[in-house]
């Protein structure tokens, strides 16, 4: 299943306590560190010149907590194909156990039906939203990659850096927002610091029939 050539942006979630003790955490609900939480503010600053559809996240609460920080007084849509990969008995374990991305873990999820789930979570989500902005895993990145760069392997995305992913004439577009020289944490949803209100949601235009 190819994935559809929409433009989106995507932001891993901050950092979490299973980060922060270089463990391996997939289906393992991992709270964002206070570390994790800033990060998801200061990305706010990052994502504040840019436009978006829909925020989209997965249902761990790492992804959820980390959409609400970036995007203040958003309502993100949650959508549990975004959800990390499910590393079986590797969960909790050291980040130097984990296997190759195309090999399957003892008692895991197989990268096949990992890709295919979030595959068609992305496809349904750029069917619905012009340019949305998903928040999700290391995992779903890696998937991304696999599409645009035909292998899923590489360094790891940072926590909280968005990047705007645009197809374009000759093949797929990754642009990281800056960080400003000047950057701050963004005040918390709901202080009367924060300055600007979440952009307007916007569905795709489907076409007509007969068009």
């Amino acid at each position: 299943m190819p994935l559809r050539r929409s433009p989106f942006i995507f932001l891993r979630h901050g950092e979490t306590e299973c980060n922060a003790r270089g463990v391996i955490a997939g289906r393992t609900d991992s709270p964002l560190t206070e570390t994790g939480r800033n990060q998801a503010r200061m990305a706010a600053e990052r994502l504040r010149h840019q436009t978006w559809g829909r925020v989209v996240c997965g249902s761990l609460s790492r992804t959820l907590d980390t959409a609400m920080l970036a995007v203040p007084g958003s309502e993100p849509l949650v959508t549990p194909g975004l959800n990390e990969r499910d590393w079986g008995e590797l969960e909790g374990r050291p980040l130097a156990r984990l296997v190759s991305y195309t090999d399957t873990p003892p008692g895991g999820e197989p990268w096949a039906p990992f890709e295919r789930r979030v595959t068609k979570a992305l496809n349904d989500i750029l069917d619905e939203w012009d340019t949305p902005l998903v928040v999700a895993h290391s995992g779903v990145y890696r998937v991304i990659c696999r599409h645009l760069f035909g292998r899923p392997d590489g360094p790891r995305i940072a926590n909280a850096e968005p990047v705007v992913i645009r197809p374009g004439v000759s093949g797929w577009q990754l642009t990281a927002l800056a960080c400003s020289p000047r950057l701050r944490p963004a005040p918390p949803a709901g202080d009367p610091a924060s300055s600007s209100a979440p952009p307007t949601v916007s569905r795709r235009k489907r076409p007509t029939s007969g068009r």
